[in-house]
């Protein structure tokens, strides 16, 4: 279980986050959800370790993790997903996702099956660059090279952005797929409602940096987080 409390976070003397409230279970899908600006992105970059959070704690598995950096954070079990995926342009398929070796002892380094079972696509192009995918290749290998590090917690910014409707169901089964293994956190920061309704199993609307509803899939409404995440 990932737990965030009371999570504030700033950019210079300008405060993004005031106070941020989160719990995601392994097993579930915990969405974040809100218009442009309201500091989600900031909230996953916090908990995974790319910005420094002003206050607040950030505990998995009951373990307190002290203002992780990337690599700390990657190391205790979080893999993030950014959007704009980041996938390096010049390198294979491959090489991208050895990239996630990193955080891995030397037994673990390697590519699992279930990764080329999960994407099809990328072991028939394994040898391609990843610049010369498209954008839900690249979607897809981002979300592989997160896999690769075996993580607790699986944090996904924005993944159906610029995404072909095919992919957007592929990836849509995949993540379902993660959750139903009961092994992982998922939190899915997604703008796309229909998409995120029918995924989650808990729901966090963000307001100008703050949680404003936040409840159990079955428990909210629909049309109040609607109004809550639509411009």
């Amino acid at each position: 279980m990932l737990e965030v409390d009371r999570l504030t976070l700033h950019y210079g003397q300008s405060q993004i986050l005031h106070g941020i409230d989160l719990v995601a279970e392994a097993g579930r899908v915990t969405a974040v959800m809100g218009t442009n600006g309201v500091g989600k992105t900031s909230l996953l970059k916090a908990i995974a370790g790319r910005h420094p959070y002003s206050g607040g704690t950030v505990t998995l598995d009951g373990r307190r993790l002290d203002h992780p950096t990337a690599m700390q954070a990657a190391r205790a079990g979080i893999a993030y997903v950014p959007q704009g995926r980041e996938i390096f342009p010049l390198m294979t398929v491959m090489e991208n996702l050895e990239t996630g070796f990193a955080c891995l002892s030397g037994p673990e380094r390697g590519v699992p099956d279930r990764i080329w079972r999960l994407f099809p696509v990328l072991r028939e192009m394994r040898a391609r660059r990843g610049g010369d995918l498209s954008g839900g290749q690249q979607q897809q290998l981002a979300i592989a090279r997160a896999l690769i590090t075996r993580p607790r917690v699986l944090l996904l910014d924005e993944p159906t952005e610029g995404i072909q409707p095919n992919i957007i169901q592929q990836i849509g089964r995949v993540i379902a797929e993660l959750r139903d293994e009961g092994e992982m956190a998922i939190v899915l920061v997604e703008q796309y409602f229909d998409f995120t309704w029918g995924l989650a199993d808990r729901f966090v609307a963000v307001t100008r940096g703050a949680v404003s509803l936040s409840g159990k899939a079955g428990e909210i409404d629909r049309e109040a987080l609607l109004s809550r995440v639509s411009i």
